[in-house]
């Protein structure tokens, strides 16, 4: 009866040390997307050609959007935009033909970010080119795609990821430290399916 009673016992602590060590995973759990509204504001961290893959697809499901690669925060509070999407990675090519350095870029980016945050306007943080443009052309210490990420992905209240950016789990893990929802998809065709679902189509 004893022996009974001491495994029953330990038992018991098992089962509760148990839950004690699943408490933490059930605290990542990720926060269900917000709804995404139009009109849409569509720019880039960077200067890549990334936003024009969103526009081609927002434009298929008849979402209305303006794109503007150098949007500032007077565009933001010049209209009333409900979704803004800014494309992470940098294109030196981009940036030299628009006469920008990465630090303008920062620039221009926080006070986008800033101004939709303050109007409640949905800030979106996209990395639609995948592990390719983190890396292509990139030159020995040149970081620029992971500034543009660092510039917006944290302060964004969703990402939306191509799913081979993250093999390193960059994004995986700024979701979680900041909570926020991340949406990912495989190829570049089903971020046709991704918007549909986010806003609604």
């Amino acid at each position: 009866m004893l022996r009974r009673l001491m495994l029953c016992a330990a038992l018991v602590v098992f089962v509760a040390v148990m839950a004690l060590v699943c408490l933490p995973t059930a605290a990542f759990t990720q926060p269900a997307a917000p709804k995404a509204q139009a009109p849409v504001l569509v720019t880039s961290c960077g200067q890549s050609p990334g936003p024009l893959k969103v526009t081609v697809f927002l434009k298929r499901l008849g979402i209305e959007y303006d794109y503007k690669a150098d949007a500032t925060d007077k565009d933001i509070a010049s209209r009333k935009y409900k979704t803004v999407i800014i494309v992470t990675g940098a294109s030196l090519k981009g940036m030299g033909a628009a006469g920008v350095a990465m630090k303008d870029e920062l620039a221009r980016t926080a006070g986008v970010i800033d101004a939709a945050r303050k109007l409640g306007v949905l800030v979106a943080g996209a990395h639609i080119e995948g592990m390719a443009r983190r890396s292509q052309g990139a030159e020995a210490g040149d970081n620029s795609d992971e500034q543009s990420i660092d510039a917006v992905c944290p302060k964004s209240q969703l990402l939306i990821v191509r799913k081979d950016g993250d093999e390193d789990g960059r994004f995986t893990t700024i979701a979680k430290k900041q909570n926020i929802p991340m949406v990912a998809f495989e190829k570049n065709l089903d971020l046709e399916g991704v918007l549909k679902t986010l806003f609604g189509k």
